[in-house]
């Protein structure tokens, strides 16, 4: 769909340059019969050099394309109006690219789900980050297995983690029957200011869709919108508080290994692949089981204390959670799983409703340099 449009914006933009080409005499184009002087004719290349610029930002600076996209349309306009007779038909690109204009205000403006996911990740990365590194005395009070994995991660001698940063791509359903829908995602957790921030861009029937996943402090929220205007979800709550402590310990244990040397941690062994944990954060405490290899890498992590919420966001229920983890590989200095999934388990039995291949993993970010 996105090449489509950008097509759509090339193809427009470059029809302008006929405009430009009447004025200073460049072609023959007998079906324009009005004459354009040429400082209209500059404001015609004007036109299309802002259409190519606007397909361009697509892909260089996505937030912000519409931007680009409303000032084209604008300029368009300007030139179409006075050539009418001969430039009518362009009004019909123009409210195409309008369309793509208004719904990139929703998805990407102040406004939208993106707006606010940005403004919370401006928010944490303006606390400082502190310094210290990661000690074989800090594992001491670990279980062996726990121990083990922080060591085969490289978190030992790497510096204490603060935040991260993650980057993944996938696809999720909402229930066992339910479609599979595409999605690219991007997360941020902060550890000493707690936080979980976790936005997603899917499709649903070739409609877009956006999600924005909130934890901040006690508080969960998770909003999903198609076409970045019908809300579809729009759940919070005590059960969600509650299952969103759940995820954050699992990113924990999944992406930032280094964290689990923290404070509201408790560890039990179990054995000497299995240790049990309770997480606390702002007033909410959970249990999780933590699964390791004989390489002593996590390959699951399982809780009872999580919630599946309904298709339309409306109803909740408390089930086994667990997450599988595979093909661990390097990410900078350190050693993680590649790829995972996130199952429920009911009566019927446990299905997967989530897979994940995380693409880059950054720790103690302290700004935003790419685009999303």
């Amino acid at each position: 769909m996105t090449v489509l449009f950008v097509v759509i914006l090339v193809v427009h933009g470059l029809l302008h340059l006929l405009g430009f080409a009447r004025a200073f005499g460049l072609a023959e184009l007998p079906q324009l019969t009005r004459p354009i002087p040429p400082v209209a004719g500059t404001l015609w290349l004007t036109a299309a050099l802002l259409f190519v610029a606007a397909a361009a930002s697509l892909f260089l600076w996505p937030r912000w394309w519409w931007l680009m996209g409303a000032a084209a349309v604008v300029m368009s306009l300007s030139v179409i109006l006075p050539s009418w007779t001969d430039a009518k038909s362009g009004v019909l690109g123009n409210l195409v690219v309008l369309v793509g204009v208004v719904f990139g205000f929703l998805a990407y403006g102040p406004t939208s789900l993106r707006g606010a996911y940005d403004r919370d990740v401006n928010r944490g990365l303006a606390h400082a980050v502190a310094t210290g590194t990661v000690t074989e005395a800090d594992l001491a009070s670990l279980p062996e297995p726990v121990q083990r994995y922080l060591r085969v991660t490289g978190a030992v001698g790497r510096p204490r983690v603060h935040n991260f940063r993650a980057r993944m791509h996938g696809r999720i359903r909402s229930g066992r029957e339910a479609r599979w829908i595409p999605l690219a995602a991007e997360q941020y957790n902060f550890v000493d200011h707690p936080a979980r921030l976790f936005y997603l861009n899917g499709s649903m029937f070739a409609i877009p869709v956006q999600g924005y996943h909130r934890y901040v402090d006690r508080t969960a929220t998770m909003d999903i919108k198609a076409a970045a205007l019908v809300p579809v979800v729009a759940a919070s709550g005590s059960e969600m508080n509650q299952g969103e402590t759940v995820t954050m310990f699992n990113d924990m244990c999944v992406m930032a290994p280094a964290t689990l040397i923290g404070p509201g941690i408790g560890w039990e062994p179990v054995d000497q692949k299995t240790a049990r944990a309770t997480f606390t954060n702002a007033g909410h405490t959970i249990s999780a089981e933590l699964s390791f290899n004989e390489r002593g890498e996590l390959t699951n992590f399982q809780s009872n204390e999580r919630y599946q919420t309904s298709p339309d966001g409306k109803s909740v229920r408390q089930l086994p959670w667990s997450t599988p983890l595979d093909g661990y590989r390097s990410f900078g200095s350190v050693r993680l799983a590649g790829s995972g999934e996130a199952r429920w388990r009911d009566a019927a039995g446990e299905f997967t409703y989530i897979e994940l291949t995380f693409d880059d993993i950054d720790y103690n970010v302290t700004s935003r340099s790419r685009n999303f």
